[in-house]
């Protein structure tokens, strides 16, 4: 089973960026606990990220040519308002998990909002972390039920 993780803008800066919100776990960490728990159930886990939103369509159209099983995605601020990143994301005939370290509904009221709520499986956040891990699970869980 591929799982493709789309991690979004500034997450390059886990760990340094605003610790309160997204604690000092660093990006490589996160991977490294994906590909743990993904080895211990049976997936692959490949991981991209970038701060260029063209590139995350890229490799969003490259998850759907590749017929990846799963996709999880923590978009960062463009859950908010890109509309070409989930226009990408409803090409996919997978799973799709949305996930967020920090609860978007106890921030910011344009945080409340997430443009690709309705065609995502699900969304998980405020979690931290454990986001990521419980994304996985659910996603592993959406395959299955197929």
């Amino acid at each position: 089973m591929n799982i493709v993780m789309l991690h979004g803008v500034n997450h390059n800066l886990f760990g340094a960026r605003d610790p309160k919100q997204y604690g000092t776990v660093t990006l490589a960490e996160i991977d490294a606990n994906l590909v743990a728990l993904g080895t211990e159930l049976g997936a692959n886990i490949l991981s991209f990220q970038t701060n260029h939103e063209g590139a995350m369509v890229e490799r969003i159209h490259q998850a759907f040519r590749d017929g990846a099983d799963a996709v999880l995605i923590n978009a960062g601020a463009w859950t908010h308002y890109s509309y070409a990143i989930r226009d990408a994301l409803a090409i996919l005939t997978c799973p799709i998990v949305e996930l967020h370290m920090s609860n978007i509904h106890a921030r910011e009221a344009f945080r409340h909002q997430s443009v690709f709520a309705e065609i995502v499986k699900g969304q998980i956040c405020g979690f931290g972390a454990d986001s990521y891990l419980l994304a996985l699970r659910a996603a592993i869980s959406a395959v299955h039920a197929k």
